[in-house]
């Protein structure tokens, strides 16, 4: 790994993590949501994601696992890795409470109703910090697989690394609204909302530490197929899903098929 490579690859992670303090601002300052816009991102964020990973991450990855294992057993390997990064997203989301879940979007104002009805300090906290806890649960595996493909292909990463970020940002909403009400300050929730996604450049920094020291192609196939499938049930399970919650399904739809344009023109450019 280069070391300018290695660099801005953190530095993507770090952006796309703490884009949930752009979520907690957006809380304070925003008095309802705007359905149309947050529909579209997240419908764009999705269609990047599964474009990127379909046509770009997992051949590549297949590439390197077929040149260390050969043709046939390379394929293999690429599917089966594929798979198991979906299914690590998939046990993450089992263990983590559904009424806790920070991928079930909320709107702003509906998030401070429910505030407003619960009126006990204790509740609200007790709210934002498991949100918090979950976010930062999900957010692990999601730095890896953007460190992973930033240091890989930074041309790749930029793209990913947006993508997560617009992702991110319903979710520092959840966490920074109800300690808001409970605490009283803004300083405390958009603390709160901020580090919760310190997870994500803290899964870089692990993948780095960890994985780099033994890196070979077979690995690299492995981890890189592993992102494929992080990164498409990410958008299939959570982000479609909460754009269609915010009731906008055409306009989410026709950022899913902007966000494939946006990255099949943006492969085609650096060819």
């Amino acid at each position: 790994m280069e070391i300018e490579n290695v660099l801005f690859a953190f530095g993507l992670t770090l952006f796309a993590g703490l884009s949930t303090g752009i979520g907690s601002a957006l809380a304070f300052f925003t008095k309802r949501t705007n359905t149309r816009f947050l529909a579209f991102s997240l419908g764009l964020s999705a269609g990047v994601m599964i474009y990127v990973s379909m046509v770009e991450i997992f051949f590549k990855a297949q590439e390197a696992l077929q040149a260390d294992l050969g043709e046939r057993m390379g394929a293999w390997v690429t599917v089966v890795s594929f798979f198991l990064g979906i299914l690590g997203v998939m046990l993450i989301d089992k263990f983590v409470p559904s009424h806790e879940n920070p991928h079930e979007m909320h709107r702003i104002e509906e998030i401070r109703g429910r505030a407003g009805e619960l009126g006990q300090e204790h509740s609200l906290m007790r709210m934002g910090i498991l949100t918090a806890l979950a976010i930062a649960i999900h957010n692990f595996p999601e730095g890896i697989a953007t460190f992973m493909a930033a240091v890989q292909d930074p041309r790749l990463g930029v793209p990913i690394a947006v993508a997560i970020a617009i992702h991110n940002i319903p979710e520092g909403i959840a966490v920074s609204v109800p300690i808001y009400y409970a605490t009283g300050s803004r300083r405390k929730a958009f603390n709160y909302s901020f580090l919760s996604g310190v997870s994500e450049p803290i899964g870089a920094l692990l993948a780095w530490l960890v994985l780099a020291p033994f890196l070979s192609g077979a690995l690299f196939g492995v981890i890189f197929a592993s992102v494929a499938g992080i990164m498409v049930f990410i958008s299939v399970d959570q982000l479609l899903p909460a754009a269609r919650k915010y009731g906008e399904h055409h306009v989410s739809i026709y950022g899913l098929v902007i966000g494939m344009m946006i990255m099949a023109v943006s492969l085609l450019l650096f060819i």
